[in-house]
């Protein structure tokens, strides 16, 4: 596998402005000949579709929801970084660059994430020209909050709503296309493989999940903006249709897929109340602005949290951390939250919680100034939890939320399978091991809007391969493939359902490739997890057919890719012996507890090629090299 990261010479603040100029472009006369397949309808998806047809592409755009008003990217709540430095408190792209570097532990491509940083500013000026409500400040600016990680306030929201407006604006972009005719958009459409001919990406094969009809649709391009695979763990903050297959489905064509044992726990949930639960809830981190994080200092106290004096309770955060507090970086608060919890000082029923509590702060601005920047979010969590928390703290505890791990792509955002490029969460590329909070709508938003309609032309403008028909045999033989695998699940004569094996599965992956990791455990799950995956393919059971809807049928085959991940996960986990960002080996911490990197052997991205067997994929590495930044032990004290 050739890792060609075409990284452009030159200094770092030049390199992408230098891309640009030395970029292939496409005729705008020639674009409408061109036919790019977006697969996902998220903020990266339904920007770079949008964008993609603005400039004369015919595009054709698919989703599994039945609009893309549905897709998770609404779901985001906090806010989006930029750094335009409205508050004047220093802030600028160079700082940006350095936080986003630190906060992913030294694990992330120095060029990609210099590129982030610069045209983030820009992002905020196309999504108010689209109208997104952003809130402003007395004098009219946008007003800006912190998040973690972060020295300055640079985050930019719509109360506890942001995903939404945001994807708002995408979709309203996205419906002009439609309107236009430069975009065919297909809902409650499933991808369940891609055609790759002569080793370039020339189309997928979809699954119509209303009908249960099976198509093909060929391209010159196709790009995936299908999201992360949090789901892998069973309960995770992403909704229940978030899944793994369109990616890794590319993995097995011949995608190389990087870091997967990069995820994020976010330190700010809602813990979980009983074994029924399907899905877990995010608080959002920018309650951490005004929210203070304690424990009882006694273990085992049980009392009610107003009758625990002041002096009784240990702000840890602020205890460990006291230049950054309750906003230190997800990763190292969500550690820190498991250690209380761990040690018996855990609060509420199942004392499987910390406190966030707002007293102090609705003491000192008041509850009206409280409710209009977090309302919606405080009443999200008292329909959940049925407390109130303008009176009573809330309780939180971290979940598998965001992952930094994803196939690999180049400077241009193309993976190794050529003509197939990743956007979004879908790829690896910004975040190394740890996600500052508010830079995944950043990132969807800057892949779409503003470097794939760049980027694509590298491509596109290249020799273009011969024709591929409808009915060609290498076009039938992916076709029955898919069918093959759908009529395998249907005709399976078990007894146990999808959910079933999804929950078991989500247990190993938890409990040893969670929070908290270690060679001993991954190698419990690396046993386990293959003897479960035959029992589900000897016992999954799935009523109905394939020729209409059924989720059980969709639920089975997400299910099934999810064994393979959870396998590459935990190796991919074993092999890098170091601690870094949201990967805690816990053989590798300094004695205050810290992630201790290992620079001389792990200073570089892990990506994975498929060989034909799961769990026998062949590792490469990318060698991360720093020009503009010093690699150090992180601190945020």
């Amino acid at each position: 596998m050739l890792l060609d990261a075409k990284i452009p010479g030159g200094p770092l603040a030049s390199k992408w402005s230098e891309h640009i100029l030395h970029s292939k472009l496409v005729n705008p006369a020639n674009k409408r000949k061109y036919h790019v397949l977006v697969v996902g309808s998220g903020l990266a998806g339904a920007s770079a579709a949008a964008t993609l047809a603005e400039l004369g592409y015919q595009v054709s755009c698919f989703c599994f929801q039945d609009s893309p008003r549905r897709a998770h990217s609404i779901a985001a709540q906090g806010g989006i970084n930029a750094a335009k430095n409205y508050p004047n408190d220093g802030d600028s792209v160079a700082r940006l660059f350095y936080d986003t570097i630190k906060g992913g532990d030294f694990r992330s491509r120095e060029a990609n994430v210099h590129r982030l940083a610069e045209v983030s500013s820009n992002i905020i000026d196309q999504c108010v020209a689209q109208g997104v409500p952003f809130a402003r400040e007395y004098s009219g600016l946008l007003d800006n909050r912190s998040f973690g990680g972060a020295p300055v306030s640079r985050t930019f929201y719509a109360r506890g709503q942001t995903g939404q407006q945001l994807l708002l604006g995408a979709y309203q972009a996205l419906s002009r296309q439609i309107g236009l005719g430069t975009v065919k958009m297909h809902p409650r459409t499933e991808l369940l493989d891609l055609i790759v001919v002569d080793g370039a990406c020339r189309g997928i094969v979809v699954r119509d999940l209303v009908s249960g009809q099976i198509s093909s649709h060929l391209g010159d391009a196709v790009v995936l903006g299908t999201g992360g695979y949090s789901n892998v763990f069973y309960l995770s903050t992403n909704a229940l249709g978030c899944n793994t297959t369109a990616i890794w489905r590319a993995h097995r064509r011949g995608a190389g897929f990087a870091n997967p044992c990069y995820t994020q726990i976010h330190p700010t949930c809602i813990p979980q109340s009983g074994d029924y639960q399907s899905k877990l809830t995010l608080m959002s981190e920018s309650l951490r602005n005004d929210g203070r994080i304690w424990v009882p200092r006694t273990p085992g106290d049980r009392r009610n949290p107003a009758n625990i004096p002041d002096g009784e309770r240990d702000y840890y955060l602020e205890r460990l951390y006291p230049s950054f507090g309750n906003l230190c970086p997800r990763d190292i608060a969500s550690r820190r939250a498991k250690e209380q919890v761990d040690s018996g000082r855990g609060v509420g029923e199942l004392s499987n919680g910390v406190y966030l509590d707002f007293s102090e702060a609705i003491g000192r601005l008041g509850q009206p100034t409280i409710q209009a920047r977090y309302g919606n979010l405080f009443d999200m969590y008292a329909r959940i939890t049925g407390e109130d928390p303008y009176r009573v703290p809330m309780r939180i505890y971290p979940a598998p939320h965001y992952t930094m791990g994803g196939l690999w792509v180049d400077y241009n955002l193309m993976s190794t399978i050529p003509g197939l490029h990743v956007v979004g969460e879908a790829n690896f590329s910004d975040h190394g091991a740890n996600r500052l909070g508010a830079s995944a709508l950043m990132q969807g938003l800057a892949d779409g809007y503003f470097v794939l309609p760049v980027t694509i032309g590298n491509y596109l403008a290249g020799p273009r391969p011969a024709p591929l028909a409808a009915d060609a045999a290498a076009v039938r033989a992916v076709e029955d493939e898919v069918r093959q695998r759908v009529s395998k699940l249907v005709d399976n004569d078990g007894d146990l359902s999808p959910t079933h094996f999804h929950r078991e599965l989500g247990r190993i992956v938890w409990n040893y490739c969670g929070m908290g990791r270690n060679a001993a455990g991954l190698r419990t799950a690396l046993d386990q997890i293959p003897v479960l995956r035959e029992e589900f393919h000897a016992r999954v059971r799935v009523p109905g057919s394939g020729e209409s809807l059924n989720q059980a049928l969709e639920r089975a085959g997400r299910v099934a890719d999810y064994f393979e991940l959870a396998e590459l996960l935990c190796r991919d986990a074993l092999e890098r012996e170091e601690s870094c960002g949201g990967h805690f080996r816990e053989e590798h911490q300094t004695e205050e507890g810290e992630a201790r990197r290992d620079d001389v052997n792990f200073a570089h991205v892990a990506v994975w090629e498929w060989t034909g067997a799961s769990g026998q994929q062949r590792r490469h590495t990318e060698p991360l090299a720093y020009e503009a930044v010093e690699l150090t032990q992180r601190s945020y004290k």
